[in-house]
């Protein structure tokens, strides 16, 4: 697309009209405590998979409002318990490995933070890397899934930001914004730039979108 003569009010526009974030639109009060981390992770897993993303965020509202918003609630919670919130939000291709999944997630934040990814933020000291490479190691969070997290999170962990993945720069390139992640931030203040990230994935995952700006 032709770059916009007047790229901050196309960041204006788009931020007004597509900029509700993934985690607003699954009912995730983002903040820096460890239910709303642990919820925005189990997003991020939902996210992942080859499944649109209204589906998954319907399954982490079935989630939240099954009580698994917290790792010791989805590890006491049955596998067939995790399948069936699947279930109820149609999230029916990958349900049996994903309950797995984040079974097997919720143990190892216990297990190596206590059940608190604060922790993991303070490990990683600032180093974007480094927080990733500990997200990855949860199961279902592969590089998709880390960029997913750090995209919602850095609002709320403002040393993560700015930050923006291929997709979402992808989705700035359709709507004539600049397709690098220092350029596309200084367009809007910094804390409406997670809105404006969220509407560029919005826009590479739905390019008609585009035409609504």
């Amino acid at each position: 697309m032709t770059r916009s003569k007047d790229p901050k009010s196309t960041a204006s526009r788009v931020v007004d009209r597509l900029g509700t974030t993934f985690a607003e639109e699954a009912g995730i009060r983002l903040r820096d405590a460890p239910s709303p981390l642990f919820q925005l992770l189990v997003l991020s897993v939902l996210l992942s998979t080859r499944i649109s993303a209204n589906v998954a965020v319907s399954a982490a509202r079935e989630f939240a409002s099954a009580g698994l918003r917290t790792p010791m609630a989805m590890l006491d919670a049955s596998w067939q318990d995790r399948v069936d919130a699947l279930g109820r939000a149609h999230y029916r291709r990958y349900d049996e490995r994903t309950s797995t999944m984040l079974g097997e997630g919720a143990d190892l934040v216990l297990q190596r933070w206590r059940g608190d990814l604060r922790r993991l933020h303070a490990d990683a000291k600032g180093d974007v890397r480094r927080l990733r490479a500990g997200l990855e190691d949860v199961p279902g969070i592969g590089p998709v899934g880390s960029a997913i997290f750090c995209r919602e999170v850095q609002g709320t962990w403002p040393d993560v930001a700015p930050f923006a993945d291929g997709r979402a720069l992808s989705g700035a390139e359709r709507l004539g914004l600049p397709g690098d992640t220092e350029a596309l931030a200084d367009l809007v203040p910094r804390h409406e730039f997670p809105r404006l990230v969220a509407a560029c994935v919005r826009v590479s995952l739905t390019p008609r979108l585009a035409r609504d700006v």
